[in-house]
């Protein structure tokens, strides 16, 4: 039984076989029909956004799909190519490849590969709580700068000139040089593009109802939108002969699966891809998992973030052994996907199954699909991912916050993507490691007619010159203890009537063996004053680690079990 349930941890999927039914495979298969539908003009552009040939975008959206859906724990997280993995992807490739000693394609599966190791390896440790390190406003803060990069790469597809750089400036003065050759043609069917999807975000579903279509069926329809402008141009493409009037066009698409092969990593090619897989396979999980929890609550369900470590690692891997690029959970797709009612993990394979038969059947369709409307379809895909909201919240919310968003969007923009990721995780790092080392302690004093203690600041309360009282909300370690040591002696300087020094331990759920030889310190220097040291309300935790050293022996004064209890034991009232 036992081995049966670590099977079935490890292999969601067959949990969901016994309960799969009729009626699940029927919503199962209308969801992966949507979602193909949709995914097919997505894959493309972000193969063409990571600077691949096309088709690799609908290799990255066959294998990972089917193999999320037998790993992962989500029901309705759609796994494929996504605007800022994909962004992330070419910067790296464009390193690596710059030599000419690893091919394009190559590089890229060995990327994928790399990516899905680590996250895999990651997951089988159990790490997922990893990702808790890196600060929601630093990730949003990135993506925001990322959707701003991709924008402008796009915007020479959108003009039909030919532009080149991977930071704000360079793009911007790239696309200035070459305004002159802009094509009105493939510029007129572009912005038409942008116009209608935006037209379509705003009143397709409206007026979808007006032809009797629930709300549910017109929004979800509503998103099919990228579908007809990819239908449209492809049809004015041939009409007005775009190749003829110098139109970039996707062209040539090989009908076929992809093949699964293992791409050759060289020492040199690991050691150049290893940092940027690691940043990918961060952010990936991050932006993954963050759309799977919302979509789960939604349907109260419950994901389990270490296997979707696993899962979305083997997803890369899938992705890496089949000719692709680096994955991850797109939300647009997963929305789509919950949308249409999709019930278990089976609609990502359904909709694998789908895409391959795009591949062997449709792609002779897409060779007169101009690359001006792939961009558009980018651009506002990516433009709804912008959000200087964070900056005005953390503003008001916290300052440094501020400065690690707006840090991070500086440096993406400025730099690039790799050291925009450097920099969030930086960011980050420095964020906690701040806040770790600046616990907030609070001096505090009787509420009268209560058994409370608030902090003198902000309250009402009965001190006595004799005891001098801090309540500290955090762990004791090694970063912080120093802290408290300067407040205790800055409050024996400023009075000294002190006689008892009482430390409310309530909000303490750690302390560390440097924090320890601090406390045994103080307790010293106290005792050589004649001033007891006191606690109260000590966790049952952190008592098991004092009573494992010899620091109550040598306590001056009390442990109490209340901070009502030591206050009145040393005051006279």
């Amino acid at each position: 039984m036992m081995a049966k349930q670590q099977f079935s941890r490890w292999f969601p999927i067959l949990n969901t076989l016994t309960f799969y039914d009729r009626d699940t495979l029927i919503r199962d298969l209308l969801a992966a029909a949507i979602v193909t539908v949709l995914l097919i003009p997505q894959s493309l552009a972000y193969a063409l956004l990571a600077g691949l040939p096309a088709e690799v975008g609908l290799y990255a959206s066959m294998v990972p799909l089917i193999v999320y859906g037998v790993f992962g724990t989500s029901n309705t997280l759609s796994v494929g190519p996504v605007a800022v993995v994909s962004l992330m992807s070419a910067a790296a490739l464009g390193e690596v490849t710059a030599s000419g000693a690893v091919d394009y394609l190559s590089a890229a599966a060995a990327l994928a590969l790399l990516s899905g190791a680590i996250l895999a390896v990651l997951g089988a440790l159990r790490l997922g709580m990893l990702a808790n390190f890196l600060s929601h406003p630093v990730i949003s803060g990135f993506i925001t700068a990322s959707a701003l990069l991709i924008a402008l790469s796009q915007l020479r597809h959108l003009l039909g000139i030919s532009a080149s750089g991977d930071t704000a400036p360079e793009l911007l003065v790239s696309l200035w040089e070459n305004l002159s050759a802009v094509n009105n043609l493939a510029l007129i069917t572009g912005l038409g593009v942008v116009l209608f999807l935006y037209w379509a975000r705003a009143y397709g579903a409206t007026l979808l109802k007006t032809f009797g279509l629930s709300s549910g069926t017109a929004e979800l329809l509503s998103k099919a939108a990228p579908v007809l402008g990819v239908l449209a141009t492809i049809g004015l493409s041939f009409w007005m002969d775009f190749e003829v009037r110098q139109v970039a066009l996707v062209g040539l698409i090989p009908a076929g699966l992809p093949s699964l092969t293992v791409p050759k990593i060289s020492l040199p090619l690991l050691e150049t891809l290893l940092v940027p897989a690691l940043m990918i396979a961060i952010i990936g999980y991050v932006e993954s998992v963050s759309v799977a929890k919302t979509l789960a609550a939604k349907r109260r369900q419950r994901i389990d973030t270490n296997q979707e470590l696993v899962a979305l690692g083997m997803a890369n891997v899938g992705a890496g052994l089949s000719g692709g690029f680096p994955v991850s959970g797109g939300f647009s797709r997963s929305v789509v996907n919950d949308a249409a009612g999709a019930q278990t993990q089976f609609a990502s394979i359904f909709t694998a199954v789908g895409i391959a038969l795009a591949a062997l059947l449709l792609t002779p369709f897409l060779y007169y699909l101009p690359k001006t409307t792939l961009a558009a379809t980018i651009i506002v895909a990516v433009l709804s991912l912008v959000d200087f909201s964070i900056l005005r919240k953390t503003w008001h919310f916290a300052k440094a916050d501020f400065l690690a968003v707006t840090l991070t969007i500086a440096v993406t923009l400025l730099f690039g993507v790799e050291p925009g990721v450097a920099c969030g995780v930086g960011a980050s790092l420095l964020l906690f490691i701040y806040r770790a080392s600046k616990p907030h302690i609070a001096e505090v004093g009787l509420v009268e007619g209560t058994e409370h203690f608030r902090n003198i600041h902000r309250h009402q309360v009965k001190t006595v010159p004799e005891i001098l009282s801090f309540r500290v909300d955090g762990r004791l370690i090694f970063s912080n203890i120093g802290v408290l040591e300067e407040r205790i002696y800055a409050g024996l300087a400023s009075n000294p009537q002190v006689k008892h020094v009482i430390l409310m331990c309530s909000a303490v759920n750690e302390i560390d063996w440097s924090a320890l030889e601090v406390l045994e310190s103080i307790n010293g220097n106290l005792l050589d004053r004649d001033i007891q040291l006191h606690l109260s309300e000590v966790k049952g935790p952190v008592m098991d680690c004092l009573e494992r050293s010899s620091f109550l022996q040598k306590l001056s004064g009390d442990v109490f079990l209340s901070q009502y209890q030591a206050f009145s034991s040393v005051v006279e009232y």
